[in-house]
């Protein structure tokens, strides 16, 4: 049964991906005169069918996935259900079998639910698109990968849902692969993840030379008695395990767009929006999160990673979020926001509190796939326009988007009782409370961007909502309320940016007797390292930070965009420096540029002109092929046809016989 969890939106995507093609050859094989018609008359009934069969399969998944928390989570009963040997060779095997554990369900939770409103959506959203029936196949490939990789019982099957989902981002953010813009943007996505994933097989390799197998549960039970092991990594002894994670870690940071490796991910906004909600939000951007929060077991031995972990999340969580402060495309504006809630869900596992880290995916999942979908729901209203100066003073047109985006805003921000609130908040105590500098340090990253993620966020609401319309009439005039189908996904994850953090806080660590008994060993925590629980008991001062930090943000945005409109102009121009620093990314583009883009080309031109063009070229059929025909032609002036000619050279050659033989008998 739970087997279809994973298996119905694989089914579902081959389906509409088979419609895709019938559609592709009966549009080449059809006369011309007929092939623009098509798309002017609403939907076809093969587009309807590839809607259902993929709407249908990712929601019946949800519903399974939920009946499988409930078993699994709540009543205890993890299951690791075995489907068959995927590889064997001499005595390395990797199984294919899916595990049910609460972090899995936890995840399948948040995967499901947050694809299948998705799902509903782009119905809406893509219904002028001629394209339709693939779109869909690609989302449900896509949701298919992130189930395999959330199931995953090794770690070979793991880097098959980690490909799988690169793979999927790649199709969805290029869809529109006529826009140069889109193709370029999903290459970068594509390879950037290349450079993570390198590390993160390495970092299997690495497991595997030291505990010889990839199988999750040997390699748990194993792990503490390889903790003292040393690998000799160029020239030096280091801890085996730290540099087994670190090389994980690395790769997670790919795929969740971590300080360094995280230029992709504002690209990745040229993919359409549903798009955006569904990777950016609830599933590959968590990929590397759930990897380490899986991996618990050996990340807690390797205290040198855990501290690079920290480091590397609070340092995105402020970094990212400065960026997010100066930026006008709406999307990217919430795009710059994943990267640094991700940076908190990062630094949540490097203090150990993985289960706050997991608790802040889940609650982040649902308010910020609200946010992109109601983003989508105002670039549909405003004629596809993205850029927040061209809007402004439409939230009595759009009241139900203006009221679900609020309520993700709100969420997001950390207002009390909504879901940002219990997870952010715990995410910040834990990091005081692990009591190491390395906590330290996030725990004040982590406040400092709480108060910027509170003003972008209300700067984006009073940009987009409020003030004089700043759009043309024509715009203007077409801003209207997005149909039902759109809408009605919209007030469901609503519910959950309310409801998901009060409802799951004890899960997560509000209470630890139940903390424990929720997660049955699915995570495992050292002795040493109970930020968690000591978190309970920090000062007061600690627990008001983030909500000081949340209503200055607030306080400051209120005052910029409503009170003394003037006043960003004044600022960006009296601080221009730093403005244009922030606005143009804190420059990581100019400098990957120039670092790695421009020298590969440089490398790449030598070869072709004086590898492949002197040397190749110049010897091969530039050199001795023209040399053979230059030859010949000379020879071939020899041949003049004339019989006088030919009698003159056969006196020559008898004469000269003749004087070599007279020679040799000499």
């Amino acid at each position: 049964m739970y087997a279809l969890i994973v298996f119905l939106p694989l089914i579902a995507a081959i389906i509409a991906g088979l419609i895709t093609l019938f559609g592709a050859m009966k549009t080449a094989n059809a006369p011309a005169a007929h092939h623009h018609d098509d798309h002017h008359h609403g939907v076809s009934a093969s587009d309807r069918l590839s809607q259902l069969v993929t709407v249908a399969g990712v929601v019946v998944a949800a519903a399974i996935s939920v009946a499988a928390f409930i078993d699994v989570a709540l009543n205890g009963n993890p299951i690791t259900i075995d489907l068959f040997t995927w590889i064997s060779s001499g005595d390395f095997t990797a199984d294919w079998s899916l595990r049910f554990d609460t972090l899995t369900c936890v995840m399948l939770i948040v995967v499901t639910g947050v694809s299948s409103m998705v799902h509903i959506y782009s119905i809406g959203y893509m219904s002028h698109d001629p394209d339709k029936p693939r779109f869909m196949a690609y989302l449900s490939l896509f949701t298919f990968a992130m189930l395999m990789l959330v199931t995953a019982d090794n770690l070979i099957q793991l880097f098959f849902g980690w490909e799988g989902v690169g793979l999927a981002s790649y199709l969805l953010i290029g869809f529109w692969y006529s826009k140069p813009s889109a193709s370029s943007a999903a290459m970068k996505a594509f390879i950037v993840n290349r450079v993570g994933d390198f590390g993160f097989a390495l970092g299997i390799f690495a497991v595997y030379v030291l505990f010889g197998t990839v199988q999750f549960d040997t390699i748990f039970a194993n792990a503490e008695e390889i903790s003292g092991s040393t690998l000799v990594f160029l020239g030096h002894d280091f801890s085996a395990l730290n540099i087994a994670t670190f090389l994980l870690f690395i790769g997670a940071m790919g795929k969740s767009a971590q300080l360094g490796l995280h230029t992709w991910l504002p690209d990745a906004m040229e993919g359409p929006t549903p798009v955006s909600a569904l990777i950016h939000a609830a599933t590959m951007v968590t990929a590397g999160v759930f990897m380490v929060a899986r991996l618990s077991p050996i990340f807690e031995y390797a205290e040198t990673t855990l501290a690079i972990v920290t480091v590397v999340g609070a340092t995105t969580a402020f970094f990212a979020a400065t960026i997010g402060c100066v930026q006008n495309d709406i999307k990217r504006v919430i795009a710059y926001s994943t990267c640094s809630q991700l940076g908190y869900m990062f630094f949540a596992c490097g203090v150990s509190a993985y289960s706050a880290g997991v608790f802040h995916l889940m609650t982040h999942g649902f308010f910020k796939a609200l946010l992109f979908l109601s983003a989508g729901s105002v670039i549909h209203a405003m004629s596809d326009e993205q850029d927040m100066r061209k809007m402004g003073g439409i939230w009595k047109m759009v009241p139900l988007t203006f009221g679900v985006m609020i309520i993700g805003t709100l969420a997001i921000t950390g207002v009390p009782g909504f879901a940002g609130y219990y997870s952010k908040d715990m995410i910040i105590e834990s990091a005081f409370a692990a009591h190491t500098s390395v906590g330290l340090y996030a725990f004040w990253m982590g406040v400092i961007a709480a108060f910027m993620t509170s003003f972008y966020s209300w700067r984006l609401i009073f940009m987009t909502f409020f003030g004089a319309p700043r759009a043309d009439e024509r715009t203007m005039a077409h801003v209207h309320e997005s149909p039902a189908v759109m809408t009605v996904p919209l007030l469901i994850l609503a519910v959950g940016a309310v409801f998901a953090g009060w409802f799951a806080v004890n899960w997560f660590g509000g209470n630890y007797e139940e903390m424990l008994s929720f997660w049955n060993g699915a995570i495992f925590v050292a002795e040493n390292h109970q930020a968690l629980e000591h978190s309970h008991h920090v000062p007061g001062w600690v627990k008001m930070a983030p909500f000081v930090a949340m209503m200055l943000g607030l306080a400051l945005a209120v005052l910029m965009y409503r009170l003394v409109p003037s006043l960003p102009r004044t600022l960006a121009n009296t601080f221009n420096g730093i403005y244009r620093f922030l606005l143009n990314k804190w420059y990581f583009d100019e400098l990957y540029d120039a670092i790695f883009v421009k020298p590969a080309f440089a490398l790449g031109r030598g070869f072709w002109k004086a590898g492949d063009g002197a040397l190749i070229d110049g010897v091969g059929p530039d050199g001795v092929a023209a040399a053979c025909r230059n030859i010949a032609r000379r020879i071939s002036t020899l041949q003049s046809g004339f019989v006088y000619h030919y009698a003159f050279a056969m006196l020559i050659g008898i004469a000269a016989l003749v004087s070599y033989t007279i020679w040799k008998m000499g």
